[in-house]
């Protein structure tokens, strides 16, 4: 189902932030056949339907593997730990992100070093990552937000010229691309969180991490499994694992969700074409999307320099927003103490970016609904 169903607009149309009931209306039938085939054999952690899984979304990403796991934050961490970077070892993470990306470096022990974002694309950038760069940096973990991949080419002959390893932190860009290569298949590893909201969601929490790093993999998979040699129950390597699994009714889930991501992540792309020609630019521009990349728009953020108001008046006109982020990763407690200089660009999105309603199966009349509220705040505000 595509959105922008025909209809007349209705002036008292409220518009969620998100609905995920459509999509789980889509993938029903496949997901009660898998949950039967589930009771039928009792594999409810790990086997086939994961291996299966791990097959698509690797063939899926152009990578040769895919490791499950039970989360994108251990995604994160779990490719730190795999690549052997921890106490001593600096990471660069730029600031304008959500906070499991800097969460994971220092849950694997080492420093995270903040690095500021371009002002249109809200993305590292090749200056601001070789800004960040020192001696004791290992690894850069390149966020590919909102949906939209970062210029891969440009960052990773910075890292590659400061001996850098880059990790993609595509856990917002499920099928997007950069020059028509896959996030997540174009660093090291890249890393995807499959939180019920993303553009391929579980039923819960879920994971995995693509790499053509056979070497990698082999290690990621004993990671996840309490650091067991594979094929010995009973014995461990020499890295000390963790529980990471996948759970087999995830991997049933997003098996059928996979079928059909182009298409919602297509149906994204109008939604937000209409936003961006509906948008008045003296209320709000879009973040932009830079030549050669393909957004696969997990969110639709405007930046405005009055966000209270223009928030205040989509509610007021039935449209819900959010906020992503309010507050930048260096700004947050846990981690002040690793900032050492401001970053100015990502201070300033943070007082004003604001999130508008987006789904695939947003109807015609919601989608109208934004555009009619944003037209009207437009309004008021000249």
């Amino acid at each position: 189902m595509g959105p922008m169903v025909t209809g007349t607009p209705d002036a008292a149309t409220r518009v969620p932030f998100v609905d995920l009931g459509a999509m789980t209306h889509d993938v029903r039938a496949e997901v009660d056949a898998g949950w039967c085939d589930l009771l039928e054999r009792s594999d409810f952690v790990g086997g086939e339907s994961v291996e299966r899984f791990e097959r698509a979304w690797a063939s899926y990403c152009g990578t040769d593997e895919a490791v499950a796991v039970a989360n994108g934050t251990d995604a994160l961490l779990l490719t730190l730990r795999g690549l052997g970077i921890g106490p001593g070892d600096e990471v660069v993470v730029p600031a304008n992100t959500f906070v499991a990306t800097v969460e994971a470096v220092v849950l694997a022990g080492a420093i995270p070093r903040f690095a500021d974002v371009d002002p249109a694309t809200a993305l590292l950038t090749p200056a601001t990552l070789a800004d960040a760069l020192t001696p004791r940096t290992a690894a850069v973990l390149v966020v590919h937000l909102y949906g939209q991949p970062a210029d891969m080419d440009a960052l990773g002959e910075v890292a590659a010229r400061a001996g850098v390893m880059v990790v993609e932190d595509a856990a917002q860009a499920h099928g997007a691309t950069w020059r028509g290569r896959r996030a997540g298949s174009m660093g090291r590893a890249g890393c995807f969180s499959f939180y019920p909201g993303k553009n391929l969601g579980a039923f819960g929490d879920a994971g995995a991490v693509v790499t053509s790093d056979p070497a990698l993999a082999d290690v990621l998979r004993s990671l996840r499994n309490h650091g067991r040699i594979p094929g010995a129950h009973a014995r461990h390597g020499l890295l000390v694992g963790t529980n990471s699994r996948m759970d087999t009714l995830q991997a049933s889930v997003l098996a059928a969700k996979l079928a059909r991501l182009d298409g919602w992540n297509a149906a994204r792309r109008r939604i937000v074409e209409r936003y961006r020609s509906a948008l008045p630019p003296a209320l709000a521009r879009m973040i932009a999307v830079a030549p050669g990349a393909e957004s696969v728009h997990h969110l639709a953020v405007l930046v405005t320099t009055d966000r209270d108001a223009l928030r205040a008046g989509l509610a007021e006109r039935g449209v819900e927003s959010g906020l992503h982020y309010p507050v930048p990763c260096h700004r947050q407690a846990p981690y002040r103490r690793h900032s050492d200089r401001a970053l100015p660009v990502c201070e300033a999105l943070a007082d004003q970016v604001v999130s508008l309603p987006l789904f695939p199966h947003m109807t015609g009349d919601q989608v109208e609904a934004v555009c009619r509220a944003l037209h009207e705040c437009g309004e008021e505000r000249g």
